[in-house]
């Protein structure tokens, strides 16, 4: 839990958001969201899906970290790297995740993207 809190901390500060006003946006209680971002609890999935969503990241990225999903082979490197890029922001990121997520979605159906 304390590698999903730290992530969910350093997302947080490259959102240039404090806790106050993510546990705002996402509708938790500012000690709770401490106590997550400390490895000391586990949130649930619904949990996971409003800090997500207050961040502007993908909640599945969430919820491989919390071992709720498995990563899906070929897709987690990318996407780690998309979040871990300094140079764009937050929202060109989550543009580009889905993007690539529709291309592999198109590709799966066996349809031209």
């Amino acid at each position: 839990m304390h590698d999903l809190g730290g992530f969910i901390r350093d997302q947080r500060r490259m959102a240039r958001l404090s806790l106050r006003k993510l546990s705002e946006l996402a509708g938790i209680s500012n000690p709770y969201l401490s106590q997550i971002e400390r490895g000391l609890r586990k949130p649930s999935a619904e949990i996971l899906q409003a800090i997500a969503r207050a961040l502007r990241i993908s909640a599945e990225t969430l919820y491989v970290r919390a071992g709720i999903l498995e990563a899906r082979e070929g897709d987690s490197d990318l996407v780690a790297e998309i979040l871990g890029d300094t140079t764009i922001t937050e929202r060109q990121k989550q543009v580009l995740i889905e993007i690539y997520r529709s291309f592999q979605r198109s590709s799966e159906a066996g349809s031209p993207a």
